[in-house]
C-alpha cells in the first residue's frame, strides 16, 4: 500500500469550491422551477445570480457552463441565458425514460426495503379522498404527487437510479405539473399511487413493478396525445 504521501495532489482552489457550490445551489434552484406552466421563456442574470449566491461572477460562469454541458442551461450570444424547454417528443421520450428507471425502483423497493420505509408512501396520499379531493386542491395534490414520485426513487436505495433521474426531473416534474389537473388526471393518479402503494406494501414485485411503469407510460401517452397544447 502506497502512503498518502506518494500521491500527487493539487490544492482544490477557493474559485472550485465556490463554483462546486454555486452549481449545486442554481441546479437546485432551476430543477424547482416550473418552466412548462408559462409559453416565455426563462432567463437567467449572471450577475443578479451572483448577488444573489454571495460569489463572484466567475464561479457563476463556470456553474452555468457546466449546466449548460448537461443541457439545463444555454447560452444565447447577446441575449443571455435561457432555462431549456424540451420538445414534445424529447419530453416522450424523458417520460418513458422515467417510467423505465421508476418501475425499477418500485421493484427494488419490494425486495430491499425495511417495513418502516415503505410505511412512509401511504400518508403521502392520506390527505386526499371525497372530502378532500384532489382536483379541488391541485396546488396541493401537485406537491404530493412530485414527492410521491421522488419517494419511489429515494426508497430504491439506488445511488445509480438517483443520478439517472436527478437530470430528467426539470422536465418531467414540470410536465407532471401543468397535466395534473387536465382531463380528471388527479382522480386517475391518487388511484394508481395507490395502487402502487398496495403492491409494494404487499410486496408484490412483479405487481409494482407494472404498476409504476404503467403509470407513468400514461403520462408519456397524455403528453403525446395532447401535448401540442403546452409545446410550441
Amino acid at each position: 500500500m502506497h502512503p498518502v504521501s506518494d500521491l500527487v495532489i493539487e490544492r482544490v482552489a477557493p474559485e472550485e469550491t465556490y463554483k462546486t457550490k454555486a452549481y449545486t445551489a442554481l441546479k437546485q434552484a432551476i430543477t424547482n422551477m416550473d418552466i412548462y406552466s408559462s409559453s416565455e421563456p426563462a432567463w437567467l442574470d449572471e450577475r443578479q445570480l451572483s448577488e444573489r449566491l454571495g460569489v463572484s461572477r466567475t464561479p457563476v460562469r463556470e456553474a452555468l457552463a457546466m449546466l449548460e454541458q448537461e443541457g439545463f442551461v444555454k447560452s444565447l450570444p447577446r441575449r443571455g441565458i435561457i432555462v431549456v424547454k424540451k420538445t414534445k417528443r424529447e419530453i416522450v421520450e424523458m417520460v418513458q425514460a422515467w417510467a423505465a428507471l421508476e418501475s425499477m425502483a418500485a421493484r427494488l423497493i419490494t425486495l430491499n426495503a425495511s417495513d418502516e420505509a415503505i410505511k412512509t408512501l401511504r400518508p403521502l396520499m392520506q390527505a386526499f379522498g371525497e372530502a378532500h379531493k384532489p382536483r379541488e386542491h391541485l396546488g396541493e395534490y401537485s406537491s404530493a404527487n412530485i414527492a410521491f414520485h421522488q419517494s419511489i426513487i429515494r426508497l430504491s436505495g439506488s445511488k445509480m437510479l438517483a443520478d439517472m433521474t436527478d437530470n430528467l426531473l426539470l422536465h418531467v416534474r414540470g410536465i407532471r405539473q401543468i397535466t395534473i389537473g387536465r382531463d380528471n388526471r388527479a382522480e386517475r393518479s391518487i388511484q394508481d399511487h395507490l395502487g402502487i402503494i398496495g403492491a409494494i406494501e404487499q410486496r408484490d414485485t412483479e405487481r409494482a413493478e407494472r404498476l409504476s411503469r404503467e403509470h407513468t407510460l400514461g403520462l408519456a401517452a397524455y403528453v403525446e396525445q395532447y401535448g401540442d397544447r403546452f409545446f410550441d
